[in-house]
C-alpha cells in the first residue's frame, strides 16, 4: 500500500505552527506530534483569472495557478481547515469553505464552475497501490455544459465509465499499462466523440486522474477537452 509518508515534502508545511519554548528538562520526544494530511489542488475553472490559494490564511501557491494547473500533495496538518481563493493578488475572497482532513488521507481539491458561480469539489484519494502489471485511473466530469459523459480506451471493446454528470466521478479502476493509450470521451445521449487524448503514457504501479475540463460552448483556450495527472 502507498502511504502518505511517500508523498510528504519533508520542507514543507501549510498551517503555521506556533511552537512553545520549553524548559530545559523538557524532552523533544515529549512533545505531540502532528497529524498531516495530503492536499493536491487543481484549477478546473474555465476562466482566464489567474488564482491565489489560502488555507488557514497561508498562501500555498507559489506561482501563477491558471486554468488547468495543478498543485501537487501539499503536507497539511489534519483537521478542520478553512480553504480559500481569491484572484490572483486581490485581497476579496471568492469562496472560502470548510473541510475535514484525516490523519494520513490524501485528498484532490477541483475549483470548478464559471466566475459567478465558482466553487469546489473535493475527492478523496485511494492510493493504494495497484497489483502487479497495473495502473490505476479515475475519471472526473468538470465540464459545466457538456452534459452526461462516458470514457472509453480505444481498442477495449467494453465501456471503461459511463454516464458521469458535472462533477460526478468514478472510482479508481484497474489499467493495463502501455507506451501509447488513447483515451476517447464521448457524449452519453448521442453517443458523438467530444474528446480525444491521444497516444498518453500508462506507467505500472502509478495512480491517474483524468479529467473533463472547459466548455462544450467555447472554441477559444477554455474548450471542451480532457487533462490528466499523477497522484504526486
Amino acid at each position: 500500500m502507498k502511504t502518505l509518508n511517500q508523498l510528504i515534502k519533508p520542507t514543507l508545511f501549510i498551517l503555521s505552527l506556533s511552537v512553545t519554548l520549553f524548559g530545559c528538562l523538557k524532552k523533544l520526544d515529549d512533545i505531540p506530534k502532528a497529524s498531516i494530511s495530503g492536499l493536491s489542488i487543481v484549477h478546473a475553472s474555465p476562466i482566464a483569472e489567474k488564482l491565489d490559494v489560502f488555507i488557514n490564511k497561508t498562501k500555498v501557491n507559489n506561482g501563477d495557478f491558471g486554468f488547468a494547473n495543478k498543485i501537487d500533495y501539499l503536507n497539511a496538518y489534519s483537521g478542520n481547515r478553512q480553504i480559500l481563493i481569491s484572484k490572483k493578488g486581490a485581497s476579496t475572497n471568492l469562496k472560502s469553505e470548510n473541510f475535514t482532513l484525516k490523519p494520513s488521507e490524501a485528498y484532490s481539491l477541483f475549483v470548478v464552475e464559471k466566475l459567478n458561480n465558482i466553487g469546489f469539489l473535493f475527492l478523496t484519494d485511494t492510493l493504494t497501490t495497484p497489483p502487479a502489471g497495473k495502473a490505476k485511473i479515475r475519471f472526473v466530469n468538470l465540464s459545466p455544459d457538456a452534459g452526461a459523459l462516458n470514457l472509453a480506451i480505444e481498442g477495449v471493446s467494453e465501456g471503461f465509465v459511463s454516464d458521469r454528470l458535472f462533477k460526478e466521478y468514478s472510482t479508481f479502476k484497474l489499467i493495463n499499462p502501455a507506451e501509447r493509450v488513447t483515451f476517447i470521451i464521448t457524449n452519453k445521449t448521442t453517443g458523438a466523440t467530444e474528446v480525444t487524448l491521444a497516444n498518453i503514457k500508462i506507467e505500472e504501479g502509478k495512480i491517474y486522474t483524468l479529467w473533463a475540463k472547459g466548455l462544450k460552448a467555447e472554441i477559444n483556450d477554455f474548450k471542451l477537452g480532457a487533462s490528466i495527472f499523477i497522484h504526486k
